[in-house]
This record gives structure tokens, sequence and C-alpha cells, in this order.
């Protein structure tokens, strides 16, 4: 849903209502994951999708009804055997949605939870799918508050608790509890859908492939700083819009910022002098990717730099290089899609082989 609150909070200030359609669940081989969004306003406008087109045309009718009822609805989209021209997925999976009408009225936490987002400040939308409970409530949590409620106290208690249990992580899924909050109990299905801050991407030297590298972090969702010493090459006009430049000594950089286990480090500095220092400082803290750019000598030569520094085998095994996917690279823009391949591969567990030359499903369950 991130992508498309733009669109969204332009029709929540100028008070239309807009129905919204959510993933909360998915089967087999689904081709969207829980938190995908679909989206009707005024004037039939559709931002968003829940299905990449297999059920889109059935969930605008079922927007536009939501809308005009208020009542929330939860369906459930899936494939048929028996009768081929049924709406569904006909890639075999199954999605499960919630689909409820938005307005400052009924949710006047929306705009709140919209600014969040933008900001980069954490939140989690807790919504009821299922059960004794008002289906379609939503009850918002951020580190210092909670506006909203699910229908009765000991239930906000409950889901405020897990909600912000579930901040750091940015996880989404459906919860269960008792009409009143109570763990031991599933009669309550309650939608947590979280909006960590986006992960960053770190970009150590300012060449000419750390621009596209930094264009494709930014078209993935990563918030990109680049740095780099040599204040010639780190200016910000070398780099896309949005993209923090940094002029300082990449391992004092690295030292005073923080990292997370989402966290993406590609070094390209081609130097020793930077690369060894950075690598030594990188490979001790916590991120998702670490790659560094250079030819197989290169790799050895650091590789034996690093030993001698007193990296572990454990440590040196986090290091992804030479950087990136054997895609017969050539530009930087090649390059970079190379990189975006390989750390997409490995947060998702992909082997990076043709999927011709593959079987089973193409959308496995996601690694928890």
């Amino acid at each position: 849903m991130r992508d498309i609150l733009p669109a969204l909070s332009r029709w929540y200030a100028a008070k239309s209502p807009f129905g919204l359609a959510t993933v909360v669940a998915v089967g087999r081989s689904a081709p969207r994951d829980p938190g995908a969004a679909m989206a009707v306003g005024p004037d039939d406008e559709v931002v968003g999708s829940v299905s990449g087109g297999c059920v889109e045309g059935a969930v605008f009718e079922l927007a536009q009804e939501v809308v005009d009822s208020g009542a929330a609805r939860l369906e459930t989209f899936g494939y048929s055997d028996e009768d081929a021209f049924a709406v569904g997925l006909t890639c075999g999976g199954e999605i499960t949605l919630l689909v409820r009408r938005v307005t400052p009225d009924e949710d006047p936490s929306f705009g709140a939870l919209a600014e969040s987002v933008a900001a980069g400040r954490p939140a989690t939308v807790a919504t009821v799918t299922d059960g004794p409970a008002p289906r379609g409530a939503s009850l918002t949590v951020w580190p210092e508050g909670v506006a909203g409620s699910l229908g009765s106290t000991g239930l906000d208690v409950a889901v405020t608790a897990d909600a912000r249990g579930e901040l750091a992580l940015g996880a989404t899924g459906l919860r269960h509890y008792g009409p009143n909050g109570e763990r031991r109990e599933d009669s309550v299905t309650v939608f947590l859908h979280s909006f960590a801050p986006p992960p960053r991407m770190l970009v150590f030297g300012a060449i000419d492939y750390a621009a596209a590298v930094a264009r494709i972090g930014d078209f993935l969702g990563y918030r990109v700083t680049v740095c780099d010493a040599r204040p010639v090459f780190a200016t910000p006009k070398r780099f896309p819009a949005g993209v923090e430049v940094v002029v300082d000594w990449p391992q004092r950089f690295l030292r005073g910022t923080t990292t997370d286990a989402r966290t993406v480090i590609c070094v390209l500095t081609h130097d020793l002098k930077f690369d060894v220092p950075l690598l030594e400082e990188a490979l001790r803290r916590p991120a998702a990717y670490i790659g560094a750019m250079g030819s197989r000598r290169t790799h050895d030569d650091r590789m034996k730099r690093l030993t001698d520094a007193g990296l572990s085998r454990h440590e040196l095994s986090r290091l992804r290089s030479p950087v990136g996917l054997d895609l017969g690279a050539r530009t930087p823009e090649e390059v970079a899609v190379s990189v975006a391949a390989e750390i997409v591969a490995l947060r998702w567990g992909g082997s990076g082989t043709p999927l011709t030359a593959t079987g089973g499903a193409i959308h496995p369950p996601k690694p928890r």
C-alpha cells in the first residue's frame, strides 16, 4: 500500500470516499504478498494491484459496492478447474482480500498514518477481518501513541502490544484473539500491516557504477546513501534526486551510522586503502547484503588482507564478491541490474537460475 498512499492521501484530504482492497492472506503460488493493495476512488480512478491483473476487474466492482454500502467485505479468489471462465488466479494461487470504505469520519487516523509513512516513521495498522468484532474497524499504532479502536478495550490493548512488537521488523500478517483480546482464543481475526521505515542501501565509491546502483536501489524502495572521501566525485548532481551524498572516509562514515538486518552495503571503491578497512567494519555489523566490486585477482588479494586483519571464516562468508549475478553485464546500468538481482535473490532465497530451467511454484512461501 505504500506506493499508492499519495493518491489515497489526496482522496482523503478531499473527503472523497474510496474503497480499499488489501491482501490479508495468500495460498500456494499467489502473485502478491499480504499488504498489497488496490483502491477505487472518485470518478472510478484505480490505483494499485492485488493480483497482477487476474482479479482486478472483480475487485473494482467489489470496491464500488463497498463504497456504496459502507459494509466491509472479506473475499477469497482462487482457481477453479471446473470453471475456466470463473474469476480467479490462473497461476493456481489463492488470495484473501479485505475490502473496506475509507473516509475521514470512518477512519480518522488514516491521514496521520499516511503522513507517518511518507516521513519514514514506523506505524502499524490493525484491521478486523473476521469474527465477533466490527469488520473493517481499524487501530493505528505508533511507538508513541495509538488512534482508533477495534471495538473493545481489551482487544485494543492486546493488539496494540503485538503491533508495537512488529514495528521494528515491519512484519505483516493475521493474528487471532478472543473478543476482549484473550490470547488463548481465536474467534477474532485481525490483520496487522506494519510500515517500517524503508531499508537502507549504502553505496561506497562515487564512480559511474555507483550512480546506476543508487538509481536501481531507489527504484527498489531503499533509502540510498552514497559515500566517498573524494569531494570532486561525491557531488549530488552526479546522482539521482533523493539520494544522500556524503563526503567522508568510508570506514569512518560506516562506523558512525546505523545498520540493521535489512541494510544493503555495496562497496564499489576499487581501492584497497578504502575497501579493506571498510569491509572490516561492514562484515562485523548487521546487514542483509554486503557486496564488493572487483576482479577475481582483486577479490583474492582483498580476502587475504581481510584474513590477515583477523576476520573469521564466518564473517568472510558474508561477503558477496565479485558483486552481482553472472548476467554478462558490461555497462554500469547492466552491472546495477546484476547487483540488484543478487540482492533480490538473497532476500527471497532465489537461486538466480532461469525459470525455464526450474520446476515447482514460481512464488513459494517467503522465508520467515
